[in-house]
């Protein structure tokens, strides 16, 4: 007796389940018909699109400027160009090796000492079972990243002054001799790391504490059943939970790396401690603001930025060879 087989015809492939069958239904649906159905989301985000659009993209078709002997009064389109002339200048100065050397030398300072620190406190506030003390001391610690930098230069300014400053006054009472703490050029870089850390440090925490909560609680549980302590479960536990935010956060300070920022590191110079604390940021406002030199301070903030750029793919390959997932 013989079993006649069904003949084999030609059908379309069937989704096996529920997750190849949605699949499927939106690789068919337009795009426009995705962002109608995820419309509040589109909404919500809309602002902060039309932010990076309005004030980082569009101002990128300025740095052609870079590129030309550019004139206010005859335009982008009528300036001659005269192609690497200004990086060529800028490369040859020696004023080029003082901005590169004080602003590694100050990026370094921040990896080493202000990176890490958000990354402890948040460790330590994991660590506290007082819920009042936690949001006590966490309300505490996030008050300075409210603050202009103007405010926290000013505060440091009056407790340093050699004019009545507490610090210096609370020396004197020692029998030490005053710190010109805001002209000694030593001090420059010392000062800047510690308000950065002390401004910076609490607003950090929320990221690390965040990625904390991720954590399964069984895995402490069964730390503490084998006899690991708290530090034991933090250095085995919380700190493998936590390595791709750590990782991810890194990136992005590397992009940062020669981008310490005009505000803060200004408000400290002055004429005694500029050569130890001028960076690309102040260079460019004083060639291009001050002086009137636009094309060549566009320049500079292009290099800055191509620069920021391969340090960033740099270390998101390697994050990425060393087995974690990257920015991209």
């Amino acid at each position: 007796m013989t079993v006649l087989e069904a003949p084999k015809t030609d059908t379309p492939d069937v989704p096996e389940g529920p997750g190849d069958a949605l699949a499927a239904l939106r690789r068919k649906r337009p795009w426009w018909q995705e962002i109608w159905r995820h419309k509040a989301l589109y909404l919500m985000a809309l602002p902060g699109i039309v932010y990076f659009i309005v004030f980082k993209y569009v101002p990128m078709g300025g740095v052609v400027i870079a590129f030309q002997d550019y004139s206010p009064f005859r335009g982008i389109l009528n300036s001659p160009w005269v192609g690497f002339e200004h990086f060529i200048r800028f490369f040859t100065e020696d004023t080029f090796f003082m901005l590169l050397t004080n602003t590694v030398v100050i990026s370094m300072l921040l990896l080493i000492f202000a990176f890490p620190v958000p990354i402890i406190l948040a460790l330590m506030l994991n660590e506290v079972r007082t819920k009042l003390f936690q949001r006590s001391v966490q309300t505490v610690i996030y008050l300075p990243h409210f603050m202009s930098w103007v405010i926290v230069v000013s505060l440091f300014y009056v407790m340093l002054t050699t004019d009545g400053g507490s610090i210096n006054n609370l020396l004197a009472s020692w029998g030490f001799e005053p710190v010109p703490f805001l002209t000694d050029p030593n001090w420059l870089r010392p000062l800047y790391t510690i308000q950065e850390i002390w401004k910076t440090a609490g607003w950090g925490t929320i990221i690390y504490l965040a990625a904390m909560t991720a954590v399964d609680l069984q895995l402490y549980e069964a730390a503490e059943i084998d006899g690991a302590g708290r530090w034991l479960q933090t250095w085995h536990i919380t700190l493998p939970a936590i390595r791709p935010t750590i990782v991810v956060m890194f990136i992005l300070s590397i992009g940062d790396f020669l981008e310490l920022g005009f505000e803060h590191m200004f408000l400290l110079l002055n004429s005694l401690n500029r050569e130890v604390g001028e960076i690309f940021d102040t260079y460019v406002y004083t060639a291009g603001i001050q002086n009137g030199q636009l094309s060549y301070a566009t320049a500079v903030g292009l290099f800055k930025g191509l620069v920021g750029l391969l340090l960033v793919i740099a270390a998101n390959r390697l994050a990425k060879k060393l087995g974690e997932e990257g920015v991209y």
